[in-house]
């Protein structure tokens, strides 16, 4: 669609071009059924986050979907957990995103927030070089009780 086009649309409706759904997903009788991101950017940032948070096998259709890295909290303590969740990271955006061109990389231990649950927080940084977009973060929180 070109910029006069999108315009033109904007002129008629009084707002942008849906691009994709938010998520969690939510009625909008406003955006027409579900709540919609008109922003690319915002849009980029949702999806990346649900390809952090998605473990493999949750996707129905698409089995290595995500990053698969909830299964690693359990091994917070090794010293080879950054490693193996970068990797993991690195795979999932290779495939699935590949317009994301990752930076940093930050595993928070978060410690107990409750009675046996033990909170890690990993922060990304990210360029988007397509849009020349630089230095964007998200921030994911993984938990796990026993």
């Amino acid at each position: 669609m070109t910029n006069v086009e999108v315009a033109d649309q904007r002129a008629l409706t009084g707002r942008d071009l849906p691009i994709g759904i938010k998520t969690p997903v939510r009625f909008a009788p406003s955006d027409g059924l579900f709540a919609m991101h008109s922003d690319v950017l915002a849009n980029i940032k949702d999806n990346f986050k649900n390809l952090l948070l998605t473990n493999h096998g949750e996707r129905v259709g698409l089995y290595d979907f995500g990053a698969n890295i909830r299964p690693l909290i359990f091994d917070l303590g090794k010293a080879n957990f950054d490693a193996i969740a970068i990797q993991r990271i690195n795979k999932a955006i290779s495939k699935y995103m590949p317009f994301i061109d990752p930076l940093t990389f930050e595993t928070i231990d978060r410690g107990m927030v409750e009675q046996d649950l033990a909170t890690v927080a990993i922060r990304i940084t990210y360029n988007v070089p397509k849009l020349n977009v630089t230095e964007q973060g998200i921030e994911i929180i993984l938990q796990a009780g026993g």
